[in-house]
């Protein structure tokens, strides 16, 4: 069975941009819809998928942490290539590490992290949505159960080191946190089951931002982005990202 890949999205409104990046084993689905209420509001945003993702488990493996850092480089530097001149960022999960990457590296207007952690305390949860991940894409590609079965357990046995790659990059951004100083919107869902909560915690009190905010919500899980609670996250980022100084209006 032939599966249609996602491709990344550039839409374009007004003068100032939002990067919207997705997490770990994502893709732009995970964004889209924040993307697609940004354009209402007159914000225009991109979305990249990072190498190896958007595909099967085996091309996840055969990526690299500092890839996706590349990619994410791309993405602003494509905004740029527009005209774009004053960009925020916007990140889920792994998508909220390098989005504080990008705040601490790059000039952004803004930085949202969402549920991003900052301690590699969470490699069986990542492990358990990782095995998922490859079993529903094998069904998908309409393989039987025992062919399921077998090559889950061969990818497994070689996956260890994207999760050392992921854990060693997460650990570095975790450190240079107080580098950041963009304003900032920290987002955390309350019931959050892939990653540490106190992360979040971590951020806002790291950050050296003098703008910054730290809200909950308290019936959304991991993927906040598509929960229950996504109408009030896509109006509270929207109400942050009005909070900037914008020089183009």
């Amino acid at each position: 069975m032939k599966i249609k890949h996602p491709q990344p999205f550039t839409f374009q409104a007004g003068p100032r941009a939002v990067l919207l990046l997705h997490g770990f084993t994502g893709h732009t689905a995970d964004v889209r819809m924040l993307g697609r209420f940004l354009e209402k509001k007159g914000y225009t945003s991109h979305a990249p998928i990072y190498r190896g993702h958007g595909g099967t488990a085996e091309d996840i493996v055969g990526s690299t942490a500092d890839e996706w850092w590349q990619d994410v480089q791309e993405a602003y530097q494509h905004l740029t290539d527009l005209g774009y001149q004053e960009i925020a960022v916007a990140g889920l999960s792994l998508g909220g590490v390098l989005a504080l990457k990008l705040a601490y590296e790059t000039k952004v207007k803004g930085v949202i992290p969402m549920c991003a952690p900052m301690f590699f305390d969470n490699e069986a949860q990542l492990t358990e949505g990782f095995i998922k991940y490859a079993r529903q894409y094998k069904q998908f590609e309409g393989k039987d159960t025992a062919t399921v079965d077998r090559e889950t357990e061969a990818l497994l046995a070689g996956s260890h080191d994207v999760f050392l790659e992921l854990g060693r990059f997460v650990e570095q951004v975790s450190r240079e946190t107080d580098s950041v100083y963009a304003p900032a919107l920290i987002v955390q869902a309350r019931h959050d089951k892939m990653i540490n909560p106190k992360s979040a915690h971590y951020i806002y009190d790291h950050i050296q931002a003098e703008q910054k905010e730290l809200k909950w919500y308290e019936q959304s899980g991991h993927v906040i982005t598509l929960g229950t609670e996504k109408d009030q996250l896509h109006e509270d980022i929207y109400q942050f990202l009005e909070t900037l100084n914008w020089e183009t209006k």
